[in-house]
């Protein structure tokens, strides 16, 4: 979904906007990034990129599988191109060693796994350009909602759920213009932890979706409804 969303929407819809004022108050609840070396993983088009190079981060690394979004991650952030390095790599198969990295960030990376192999190799590369101490913040999706949730007007449709596999597949769209079909599994908030314990996380902690100040395009009663089932949480591990 990240790279998505990153890539067509401008402005960008309001279940990333959360995501992106979640991420942005846990790391200031945690002291900020300044002088950490930093690892945005599936960084899209960089916006989580840039914020962590525009927080003060020592060191800020983005990756992502794409080579195509990768370019245009240069060519937007052209103005910090002197504080961020761009890598093209899969989290699941190949993945070189960067680090090591105080802090990694990873919006909507580990629903792409396509099966449990695949997203037990995510949290291990991740894990592996970590510091001891060193912390992983993730925005993964919250399981269950679908057909229950109406995220419409928020950004984003859950059109098909096919059980199979190690979890089912989702079959959604984002609603820009034009709409962005996508496809992503549908792993339980066990699954994840699991595959972090796996990995040599030490702990995981998991925090709800916040959403920003109301306006008047969003006010709080657009929120609030939101914040009932919202699109993602906040995993917290701990290596």
């Amino acid at each position: 979904m990240r790279q998505q969303y990153d890539t067509t929407s401008t402005p960008p819809p309001a279940f990333s906007v959360a995501d992106a004022f979640t991420l942005r108050t846990a790391l200031d609840a945690l002291g900020g990034v300044r002088g950490l070396d930093t690892l945005d993983m599936a960084c899209g088009h960089g916006s989580t990129t840039r914020m962590l190079a525009s927080g003060g981060a020592r060191r800020t690394v983005g990756v992502d599988s794409c080579p195509e979004r990768i370019r245009r991650a240069r060519e937007t952030g052209a103005d910090l191109a002197h504080a961020v390095e761009y890598v093209v790599a899969d989290a699941a198969g190949g993945m070189p060693a960067l680090g090591p990295f105080d802090l990694a960030t990873a919006v909507y990376l580990f629903n792409q796994a396509h099966d449990r192999t695949a997203l037990h190799a995510m949290f291990r590369a991740v894990r592996a350009n970590l510091r001891p101490g060193g912390r992983l913040l993730a925005i993964v999706p919250n399981p269950g909602a679908f057909p229950y949730a109406d995220w419409a007007p928020y950004g984003i449709s859950v059109v098909e759920r096919s059980p199979g596999g190690d979890a089912p597949l989702l079959r959604a769209r984002l609603e820009t213009d034009p709409p962005v079909p996508f496809e992503c599994r549908e792993w339980a908030h066990a699954d994840f932890a699991e595959a972090a314990a796996d990995a040599g996380f030490a702990t995981v902690t998991w925090q709800p979706t916040r959403t920003p100040p109301a306006c008047e395009t969003r006010d709080e009663t657009y929120w609030a409804r939101y914040r009932t089932a919202p699109v993602g949480s906040l995993m917290n591990c701990v290596a």
